[in-house]
């Protein structure tokens, strides 16, 4: 194979690589909560996994909380892990009108200026002062995604939902570059219904320029 032919095996196979299909993963509202919330919330119970998710070293925890806000609340919200530097909660749009709070749409880790909530634990209560966002559709994945597809950190892309009647193309979706991730993108409750995609076997993939 000459040089040339190589070129051209390189460049289809990496066509070809940036056309594969991009695994979707539908965050339900959660909690991740710092180690000083974790122990008033749940003093003495150390946290538990109750299923692993496809992220590296992230899971579902066995345990859950009540948000209460001033319209209303909402139960069994489960804990995310590890424990983390500062908590969280992320919503649906549906979920804060329920509670009656206006949550920014943010990207995860971008709190400042957002609204607080009331946490109820089986142990005991916390007001959160601050935390409460809902998350920008995102994908995660590792420099090599990256640079396959052609993207950087921080760049916003369209997405294609397929595999349903109601497949759709999200805009404004943020690129989260990390080697601690891997290959996803997530969106929330409200995102996927307007989606249809309730089916583990509907995927993503990047509409390329």
């Amino acid at each position: 194979m000459d040089k040339q032919e190589l070129e051209t095996t390189v460049s289809k196979v990496l066509d070809e690589m940036r056309q594969r299909p991009i695994p979707l993963g539908v965050s339900n509202r959660h909690i991740h909560l710092s180690e000083d919330d974790y122990a008033r919330l749940f003093p003495g119970q150390p946290i538990s996994e109750k299923k692993g998710l496809l992220q590296p070293g992230q899971f579902a925890s066995n345990q859950t909380l009540t948000l209460v806000g001033p319209k209303g609340q909402l139960k069994n919200v489960r804990l995310l892990g590890p424990l983390r530097s500062a908590s969280q909660v992320e919503i649906s749009r549906t979920d804060a009108r329920t509670l009656g709070i206006d949550a920014p749409l943010r990207m995860s880790g971008d709190l400042a200026g957002t609204p607080g909530v009331h946490l109820i634990s089986p142990f005991a209560e916390l007001d959160l002062t601050s935390g409460v966002i809902v998350a920008q559709r995102h994908i995660h994945m590792t420099p090599l995604d990256a640079l396959i597809l052609r993207v950087s950190h921080g760049d916003s892309v369209s997405v294609a939902i397929e595999g349903d009647a109601r497949q759709l193309v999200f805009d404004n979706v943020a690129v989260r570059v990390s080697p601690d991730m891997c290959l996803e993108m997530h969106i929330d409750t409200d995102e996927a219904n307007a989606a249809g995609a309730d089916n583990p076997q509907i995927c993503a993939r990047l509409v390329m320029p």
